[in-house]
């Protein structure tokens, strides 16, 4: 028999990782001195604990390991497993070169500009939103701010003081508009309120999103959308309506319009061909 420290050495397993198969009931000692506590592996352990070190190496969690180790288990269910698991390595190699395509993408446009742009774009997968919004045609994006005050006055009425997150704008119009443009105004809220004629009660539903973070005055914001739709359309996105700028800042609380914070989030699918 072996103490746990020399069968460390001998199967290369560190003396933590035999200890917490013990505790899970993975690879038990064949005997624990019960004056010393001292943990003794045997050689016959050896095939068992190189079964437990290849599926790991598989990338199967120790749960799943402690699944197949059962001799109850059929080889229908085993096979079940390697399936969800395959179907997992499948995804993240995608994802993987979906990566390598951004990554590749990203270098051409260094050697083109010689620099790094002032937009880094991120994809992200945005969950269902409880808002509360009021929509309009308003003369231009700079008339917007009666209707924030309109959304917080209402459901300061309804007792909701506080936003479930910062506000955002949904822009409606499938092209870049400079008057009469269609936008709704909305503020997250954590618990369903009553809406009215105005305002609106509605879960916002989920979304992919290319997104960037726009930082400087509101006169300036359209560098952020151009970055956007540069980068949708050299990664074969699709930008979908409507857009979104999520604020972070508000203008009414900042003397220096530089200090804004704005994300500009765009709803894409990819482009098909």
């Amino acid at each position: 028999m072996f103490k746990i420290g020399d069968f460390s050495r001998l199967t290369l397993v560190t003396v933590k990782a035999l200890r917490y198969y013990d505790e899970i009931g993975l690879l038990k000692p064949v005997k624990v001195d019960q004056f010393t506590g001292y943990r003794y592996y045997s050689a016959e352990q050896l095939p068992r604990l190189n079964y437990i070190l290849a599926l790991k190496d598989l990338g199967l969690s120790l749960e799943d390991i402690a699944l197949l180790m059962q001799e109850s288990l059929s080889p229908a269910q085993m096979r079940d497993i390697f399936i969800l698991k395959k179907a997992e390595l499948a995804q993240r190699v995608t994802d993987e070169q979906k990566r390598l395509e951004r990554v590749e993408k990203l270098l051409i446009r260094l050697e083109q500009e010689g620099k790094m742009s002032d937009y880094q774009v991120t994809l992200k997968k945005l969950e269902p939103m409880l808002i509360a919004s009021v929509r309009d045609t308003l003369p231009t994006y700079g008339d917007c701010g009666p209707l924030f005050g309109e959304i917080y006055k209402y459901l300061a009425k309804k007792l909701v003081f506080k936003p479930a997150g910062p506000p955002l704008m949904l822009i409606h119009d499938p092209e870049y508009k400079e008057k009469d443009v269609d936008v709704e105004i909305a503020v997250p809220i954590a618990k369903a309120v009553k809406g009215s004629d105005r305002v609106k009660v509605y879960e916002l539903p989920a979304a992919e999103v290319a997104c960037t973070v726009y930082k400087g005055a509101y006169s300036g914001i359209n560098a952020g959308y151009q970055a956007l739709l540069t980068w949708c359309e050299a990664n074969g996105y699709q930008p979908l309506s409507p857009c979104r700028e999520l604020y972070f800042t508000s203008p009414n609380d900042l003397e220096d319009q530089t200090k804004n914070v704005t994300e500009i989030q765009f709803p894409v699918k990819k482009a098909s061909g």
